[in-house]
């Protein structure tokens, strides 16, 4: 299998059915960022943690999923998509994660170890994610489960940011108005 194609020079490429549309539509984008969320997570890892590294592991086999299921206008029953398993794993995740953790009474700058910080900041682009499948969303239509995962995901990533920063000893920091 050849890397290039050439046949995205004319600022085209194939959707999963192999119709063509332009790499500027937003049905690219929504894939696209969450293809850039992925290789954000993969960054991450090892964060040291080997809960969270299985974790991030996991997450990242769903991104792909959902990059599939954002790239398919047309899907059949058998083809990848998110669904609410998916977005009820992250949300078990959460909870058992929240159990570990001091309550939340404010909101925290997205600071602490480096691996903490890093998790904000995919938290961030999974927020942009998600802001694009919703954009996807309002012109066509979506599996909604995708989105709602992506909503979830954001939550999840905060979530562990914050149990390895308290795990790495970071305390979390409140922002000053």
């Amino acid at each position: 299998m050849s890397i290039y194609t050439g046949r995205g020079d004319d600022g085209q490429t194939d959707l999963r059915d192999m119709s063509r549309v332009s790499k500027a539509s937003p049905r690219i984008e929504a894939y696209g960022t969450v293809d850039e969320l992925n290789a954000l997570v993969g960054t991450i890892r090892p964060t040291g943690h080997d809960d969270v590294d299985e974790r991030l592991r996991e997450i990242q086999n769903h991104l792909h999923v959902a990059q599939a299921d954002f790239a398919n206008p047309d899907p059949d029953e058998d083809d990848p998509a998110i669904r609410a398993d998916h977005i009820e794993t992250v949300e078990d995740w959460i909870d058992e994660y929240d159990e570990e953790l001091e309550p939340l009474r404010s909101f925290i700058l997205p600071t602490g170890s480096e691996r903490g910080a890093q998790l904000h900041h995919a938290r961030t682009v999974c927020r942009r994610a998600e802001r694009r499948a919703v954009a996807l969303a309002a012109e066509e239509e979506i599996n909604e489960q995708a989105v709602q995962y992506l909503n979830r995901l954001s939550d999840g990533l905060f979530t562990f940011g914050r149990v390895v920063n308290a795990r790495d000893g970071e305390p979390e920091e409140s922002p000053q108005y």
